[in-house]
């Protein structure tokens, strides 16, 4: 038998595709569009089976959207700024540039060996100043707006490398790579007000029905919007006041404490003649900013000795702390602290012996008896304890402490969100420069538009510590664009999100010489079908939900939301392994041997672990290079298709691969060396068929309906599982007669237009094979006819008191009283009955049989 040479059947149908440029394409406005993205790259100079699921995903979307008749924009890029290209530099003393540019080259030829339908006429690199000069462009525009501002701002910072550091590189308190404990600073830092579109974002989330549900509520709790009230408590014996944000005003008679954040203004005025609170705040310092450690660390606080007056009661005084739990940044810095209500708060007064007052009384609770113990009560209920409030619900008793306290003058309801403006400013080299310049006559001004882009230096020294801009002994000095007096570049570079948040506008038109013609991105924005990881669900996507607000507050577009659809899918996962030792090893370094693993290099056992995520630390990885040298392109992606559903996590394995490549080699055999002869090509459908030959012409029509039905709800593995089960059909036809040949000719010309999106160079084979005319991938989807889909026969469901308990075959929409008969036959049935006639018997035609006894 002929064996299916992949390596030569994938180079050549590549480099056919490139040269009948048969996936560039331009506006078209006869044919409807349809814009399919995947997330793309970081260049790190090696695609990881992550890469090769996502793009799969992606492709068979393109390429199924394009037999559709759509006019399909598919493009590919590189997110190549960011900190991995500036390590690099820094211990191997190779420019980040270099890098950079080196690992898209490699990583663009292994994207391509996997036959995917990228124009790539429409290449981005974001570290190219050809594009990120547009965002410079943009964030001048911003500032003009209102949108970019400059203010000073907590940061992590770094003593020993002199540099801000983002929340992913504080490890355990510790610099990522110095290992230094980092501190909080409060530096100048730019920032754009994404803020402003709160409400916007928030709302905007109800329309996106195309997105995963846990994608909108992720977004939805990152915006955090907070129905409140700000209350003023006057400090005992000093003319300030100190202004506390709470969403339960309702439980304010349950206060024991107040608490302001380290930074907060009155904390650093005690702190001014209190030398161990001044401690304090310099350890509270010392704790990185992200909120996930500062709820994970102990709660700490500092007793100033300043009291609260109780907004309602002038003679009851509250302690106030400087917790290193409460956050300048949200709020208003301050909170009071209700034990018995907030399981925070509770841990908090019972470490320093507060008082737990109960005000919300559970249902069906005995007030007399009723205690918080080690765990506060969250729930409904009734106020009491609580003067004015008692006897009312939750909600009742939130709008009479509003209306209190604004009546009072001590406060007033309010809304706070928990979304911060978007800070931009990044201390170091491999970065878009920001584009101003620091006068110290005229302050900060923009670079002038006719002098962007404002590009990096090349000769730079990432031998020292900080940013490698600030030591740079000419690129930062300037004059200034208004008095033409000395002055000094920003030496800020922006977020790499800045760089991912408009990038799938500009491959609508990537070689305009504005960011993108704006008649380009009406035809193809949205994004009709994005793809990418759920750790994005969050910053990225919010990002880039604002950066089409302001692009369009600019005047850039007319688009409300950059991504119709939203796709994500799940992790590539592996078994661990593990020598004697406990050193993690590499799959190709074991071998199976009875029902565990040694190692292949001196037969050693190794213990199994878990299957987990695949990652270079506990090297359970597996490189897409060698699979696709050892079973092809193909191959790997018909397995990525077929083991799950795409948000699911996908456990790789040899035999799973091997099995794909079991079935491409079988299908080619079918096709290329059939048992029984095809029709000849073109062979008119004949007026009879024979049984066998029927059902397989009724079996392809069903594959058509179903597969494009699984494709459209990405259910890719159903599809995957339609098909082979189509091939098994053709398979079985063996008949010599004239019908059963021209079945089997129409059937695998078929199949093979359906396997196309999943397997294309295979099915580019297989259609010359079978004498096909043109590319296939420039063939239709093919139609299938309603009335062959439609079976003859059903099987119904018989139920009796609602429980099932068995089936009827029935011709489709049959006399009701023959189904009622057959069903009444069963032999479940007659025992339920017990020879006594039904009190009712229901049937829905075509479904189900309901017989009530």
């Amino acid at each position: 038998m002929s064996r299916y040479n992949f390596r030569e059947t994938e180079a050549k149908w590549q480099r056919i595709w490139d040269e009948e440029h048969c996936f560039e394409v331009s506006e078209d406005p006869d044919k409807p569009k349809y814009y399919v993205l995947e997330m793309f790259p970081y260049p790190s100079g090696r695609i990881h089976m992550g890469h090769v699921r996502n793009y799969t995903l992606g492709d068979l979307v393109a390429r199924y959207k394009k037999a559709k008749g759509f006019n399909v924009l598919h493009p590919m890029g590189w997110d190549a700024f960011g900190l991995p290209a500036e390590n690099a530099a820094f211990e191997r003393g190779v420019h980040p540039a270099k890098w950079t540019h080196e690992n898209i080259a490699s990583m663009r030829d292994q994207l391509k060996s996997m036959g995917l339908s990228y124009d790539w006429r429409r290449e981005v690199a974001t570290c190219d100043p050809s594009y990120y000069k547009h965002e410079q462009k943009m964030f001048l525009d911003f500032y003009k707006a209102g949108l970019a501002y400059k203010k000073e701002s907590w940061v992590n910072w770094d003593p020993v490398e002199n540099t801000v550091l983002a929340n992913e590189q504080v490890i355990d308190g510790m610099g990522w790579r110095s290992g230094a404990p980092v501190e909080k600073r409060l530096l100048s830092q730019w920032f754009l007000k994404i803020t402003e579109y709160a409400d916007d974002l928030l709302n905007a989330l109800e329309g996106l029905d195309r997105w995963p549900d846990r994608v909108t509520l992720m977004q939805h709790n990152w915006i955090g919007k907070s129905d409140g009230a700000r209350v003023f408590f006057d400090i005992k014996d000093d003319s300030e006041k100190l202004e506390v944000f709470t969403t339960r005003p309702d439980t304010l008679f349950g206060a024991s404490f107040c608490a302001i954040a380290a930074n907060h203004p009155l904390a650093a005025k005690v702190a001014e003649n209190n030398p161990a609170l001044a401690e304090f705040i310099a350890e509270c310092n010392r704790m990185g900013t992200s909120e996930t450690e500062i709820e994970t660390a102990e709660k700490k606080g500092f007793d100033t000795g300043l009291k609260a007056v109780h907004p309602f009661d002038d003679t009851w005084e509250l302690p106030v702390y400087v917790a290193n739990f409460v956050l300048m940044d949200y709020g208003t810095g301050a909170i009071f602290g209700c034990p018995a209500h907030d399981q925070r708060d509770l841990d908090f007064a019972r470490k320093y012996d507060l008082t737990v007052t109960p005000v919300v009384l559970p249902p069906d609770a005995d007030p007399e008896s009723f205690e918080v113990g080690t765990e506060a009560y969250v729930g409904p209920g009734k106020i009491y304890n609580s003067n004015f409030l008692d006897g009312l619900a939750v909600d009742e008793a939130k709008s009479a402490v509003a209306e209190r306290l604004q009546k009072n003058g001590q406060g007033e309801k309010t809304t706070t969100y928990r979304l911060r403006d978007w800070g931009v400013s990044r201390q170091r080299y491999w970065g878009c420069p920001v584009p101003f310049i620091h006068c110290p006559d005229c302050g900060e001004v923009p670079v002038p538009e006719a002098d962007l882009p404002v590009e990096l230096p090349e000769d730079v020294d990432f031998e020292g510590a900080g940013n490698p801009l600030d030591r740079h002994p000419t690129w930062k000095h300037v004059s200034c664009p208004k008095c033409g007096g000395k002055a000094e570049r920003e030496t800020d570079t922006f977020d790499t999100f800045f760089e991912s948040s408009w990038y799938f506008a500009r491959f609508a038109d990537a070689k305009a010489e504005n960011a993108f013609s704006k008649e380009a991105a009406e035809y193809w924005l949205p994004v009709d079908q994005y793809i990418g990881g759920i750790e994005h669900a969050v910053l990225h996507l919010l990002y880039s939900r604002f950066f089409t607000r302001a692009l369009r507050k600019c005047g850039y577009l007319e688009l409300d939301e950059p991504f119709a659809g939203l796709m994500t899918q799940g992790m590539v996962c592996h078994e661990t392994y593990k020598d004697q030792n406990g050193a993690w090893l590499f799959p190709t370094e074991v071998r199976k041997e009875g029902s565990g693993y040694v190692t292949v290099a001196d037969g050693a056992p190794v213990k199994t672990g878990r299957i987990e995520k695949m990652s270079k630390s506990k090297r359970n990885v597996v490189d897409p290079e060698n699979i696709i040298g050892a079973y092809g392109a193909d191959t790997a992606r018909l397995f990525m298709l077929s083991d799950s559903p795409p948000e699911r996590d996908l456990e790789w394995t040899e035999a799973g691969v091997e099995g794909a490549w079991r079935y491409l080699s079988r299908l080619w055999r079918l096709i290329t060396e059939p048992a029984k002869p095809f029709a000849p090509h073109g062979t008119a459908r004949p007026a009879e068929l024979s049984g066998k030959a029927e059902s397989a012409e009724k079996a392809v029509h069903k594959a058509i309906k179903g597969i494009g039905e699984a494709v459209e709800r990405f259910r890719f593995n159903t599809a995957v599982a339609q098909v082979r089960e189509l091939s098994n059909t053709l398979a079985d036809l063996d008949g010599d007669d004239e019908g059963s040949a021209w079945a089997r000719r129409y059937g695998y010309e078929t199949l093979v237009r359906l396997i196309e999106p999943m397997v294309p160079h295979i099915a580019e084979e297989l259609w010359v094979e079978l004498g096909g005319e043109g590319l296939l991938t420039d063939v239709a989807w093919p139609a299938f006819n309603e009335d062959l889909v439609r079976d003859d026969t059903l099987t119904i469901a018989v139920q009796v008191n609602g429980k099932l308990r068995g089936t009827i075959e029935a011709a489709r929409d049959a006399d009701k009283s023959g189904v009622e008969e057959a069903a009444l036959g069963l032999e479940n049935v007659q025992k339920i009955l017990d020879g006594k006639p039904p009190r009712r018997v229901i049937v829905v035609p075509n479904k189900i049989v309901n017989i009530v006894a």
